[in-house]
């Protein structure tokens, strides 16, 4: 199913998670809120920027609730569905959970785009949830400028069984499951550097949902101790927000960081987005990243979409973990270790 007329890419400033609000800014606004109270059933909320809460249902049960959506990163209709599906599921499976219901979330100009193109997007994502046996089960659209789109997610998890991002130990390696460079890379398509048939594997790996649970034996789930999804803040965002919810530091090798094809090489052209500088931003008082040449940087900074998985997973079970999960992610690698709490919350070398 294509064919779409228009280039999506070109109907949007911003696309992908690089339009998400800065870091910076989402923080000051979220401080001026005033949320409803809680109760002891909410076992993760967004206080810690985890990827999706928690709630407890009985002992054996509890609900993962997210929702993501956002423009055109991909000129594809298609493909574009099919990214936001996969990066919508990807915050369940990042808790450990497992997907249960879609909804699906669409804006787009009645004026200017067809009703061809939206049963693309609406197609590709279908199509994907299909993959993983999970049902959409509703939804709400409105007419807007621009196109948008994602999901609303529902997943279950067992309530001692969560992946929050606050749990990592001294002495976890830690685990990156897809190579970074998808922000520069579509930066790229964005401004006509490339076709998408060009950057086919950064396309491949946004479409390659992050379930890995099936993969592991029980006492290998058991050894990732806590774990993020890699997406608009970067690495180096994400990670951040992961180190200091578990009050630890990570070391990082930045050689043994994978890395799409072509992405070095686009940096080095200079294809950035607004999100390169708002993620510098927004870890430069918390990460050491001194020893890196500027094109490692930015990599770091790169905003991924539908990214790969962070895990901190025991030392011990950490090879057998690996292994498994290389059985689907073929770019999964060991990129450092989790150590005692130092001045800055990220390390790279």
């Amino acid at each position: 199913m294509e064919s779409t007329p228009v280039k999506l890419t070109q109907t949007v400033q911003k696309g992908g998670c690089a339009a998400k609000v800065s870091a910076i800014e989402l923080r000051k606004i979220l401080s001026q809120v005033q949320f409803p109270p809680t109760n002891s059933s909410l076992l993760v909320d967004g206080s810690l920027f985890d990827d999706a809460a928690i709630f407890k249902v009985n002992d054996q049960l509890a609900l993962v609730q997210t929702l993501d959506f956002f423009t055109p990163i991909l000129d594809s209709a298609y493909t574009f569905g099919k990214v936001a599906c996969a990066n919508a599921l990807s915050d369940v499976y990042a808790m450990g959970g497992t997907p249960q219901t879609a909804m699906a979330i669409l804006a787009f100009p009645t004026a200017t785009l067809s009703n061809e193109i939206i049963a693309e997007v609406l197609q590709g994502a279908c199509d994907l949830l299909a993959e993983v046996n999970v049902p959409l089960v509703g939804g709400h659209s409105i007419d807007d400028d621009t196109l948008k789109f994602g999901l609303s997610v529902t997943g279950y998890v067992h309530p001692e069984k969560i992946w929050s991002n606050n749990k990592a130990q001294i002495g976890d390696l830690l685990i990156l499951t897809k190579g970074l460079g998808t922000g520069t890379l579509t930066a790229a398509l964005k401004r006509g550097e490339v076709s998408e048939s060009e950057i086919s594997e950064a396309i491949a790996s946004m479409t390659q949902v992050n379930a890995c649970i099936d993969l592991l034996r029980p006492e290998l789930a058991d050894a990732i101790h806590a774990a993020t999804d890699i997406t608009g803040f970067g690495l180096l965002g994400h990670g951040m927000q992961m180190a200091k919810a578990s009050h630890k530091t990570f070391f990082i090798n930045a050689s043994d960081v994978p890395v799409l094809p072509q992405a070095k090489s686009f940096l080095e052209k200079g294809f950035l987005t607004k999100a390169h500088r708002s993620n510098r931003d927004y870890v430069s008082d918390a990460v050491d990243i001194d020893q890196l040449d500027e094109i490692s940087k930015l990599l770091l900074f790169d905003p991924q979409t539908s990214g790969g998985l962070l895990l901190s997973v025991q030392k011990e079970k950490a090879e057998l973990v690996l292994a498994a999960l290389k059985t689907r992610f073929k770019s999964a690698a060991f990129i450092g270790q989790v150590v005692a709490a130092q001045t800055s919350a990220v390390v790279v070398k």
